[in-house]
């Protein structure tokens, strides 16, 4: 076992991300590269953070393929274009590129089993950032489900033309709100109807560590202003360790030249949460139980390692009427990089 505030090898994230500066095709590198790049047959710029939305749903294809999916996401490599597997090469490791790095299949079930078992009849769900989720296509939802996707216009643009060209349709009324997290959202999600009265089942996946510590802490507060005793909510959020790690710069490094960099890490993710007005809150990481699938290959690290590159899945729900103002002194992000 490693000394405390130290990485041993049995501790890294299995198969890891980049450690080397290029690993994709010259072709594939100079798109990759290009941060105003136009998505062909679209005429939608996607840049930034809705190019990783491009590589989460390559992430999403890939473990679609494996006779062994945690889930079936067929629309995923439509969303992802033709250099979603370049996507991958550029991000990862050459061995999690055509393995696949367990964290991102995991999350993306642990928040499906989420909402499938927090989605009652009648009940408003929001995506925050929803970029290019599929969820609305592939899961079952209760009668009466309301789903309203939160992003910028670019990326609900581009996910519609790209759906269009199959004949699915939405498994529950699917409202697009097209809103700047960064700015005023709420106003627009209740322009498209959402009802602040009624039971909510919120949910942000890779999402909050793009933002800044103050901005990520005013959108899961925002989501607690608008929400009804008795909803909930479901975030992912990543430790500070990970922006300590040597091996996990180069990683760093290429979101931030993407446009799209890791900002914000929290070693308190329950009090985060508590802090942001939301209530009973529940911590989990990939490879502990209820959140393994037999995926993870060591027993998730304990938590007295304190410079790991920690992985958080949180619930939370709200029995009141709302957040008041966090105590005196206290910040809205506990244990927060930077």
């Amino acid at each position: 076992m490693p000394r405390p505030g130290r990485l041993g090898r049995r501790w890294c994230w299995p198969h890891g991300y980049a450690r080397t500066e290029s690993c994709s095709p010259a072709r594939a590198m100079e798109r990759l590269s290009d941060m105003s790049v136009e998505v062909a047959g679209t005429g939608v710029d996607l840049s930034g953070v809705a190019r990783t939305a491009r590589w989460t749903a390559a992430a999403r294809a890939r473990e679609t393929a494996r006779p062994d999916r945690l889930f079936d996401d067929r629309f995923a490599a439509l969303l992802a274009g033709d250099d979603g597997p370049a996507l991958l090469r550029h991000f990862h490791t050459e061995r999690a590129a055509s393995d696949g790095n367990p964290v991102l299949p995991i999350r993306t079930r642990w928040f499906d089993d989420f909402l499938r078992g927090g989605v009652t009849e009648g009940c408003q769900v929001v995506g925050l950032g929803a970029g290019l989720d599929t969820r609305a296509y592939r899961l079952d939802w209760p009668p009466g489900t309301v789903l309203f996707e939160v992003d910028q216009a670019g990326v609900l643009t581009y996910k519609r033309d790209r759906l269009s060209r199959v004949a699915d349709v939405p498994r529950c009324e699917c409202r697009t709100v097209a809103a700047d997290l960064t700015g005023e959202w709420g106003p627009a999600l209740l322009d498209a109807g959402f009802d602040p009265a009624a039971r909510t089942v919120w949910f942000a996946e890779g999402l909050l560590f793009y933002l800044p510590a103050p901005l990520a802490a005013a959108v899961v507060r925002q989501a607690a202003r608008l929400s009804a005793p008795g909803s909930r909510i479901a975030v992912d959020l990543i430790g500070t360790g990970i922006f300590r790690l040597r091996y996990m710069r180069p990683f760093l490094d290429k979101l931030a030249r993407a446009g799209s960099p890791w900002q914000f890490g929290t070693d308190a993710p329950a009090e985060f949460l508590r802090r942001n007005g939301w209530e009973a809150v529940e911590v989990t990481e990939p490879g502990a139980a209820g959140a393994n699938y037999g995926r993870w290959p060591q027993r998730a690290a304990p938590a007295v390692f304190p410079n790991l590159p920690r992985s958080y899945l949180v619930t939370a729900g709200l029995t009141t009427d709302g957040p008041g103002p966090p105590p005196d002194g206290a910040s809205a992000t506990p244990g927060a990089h930077p």
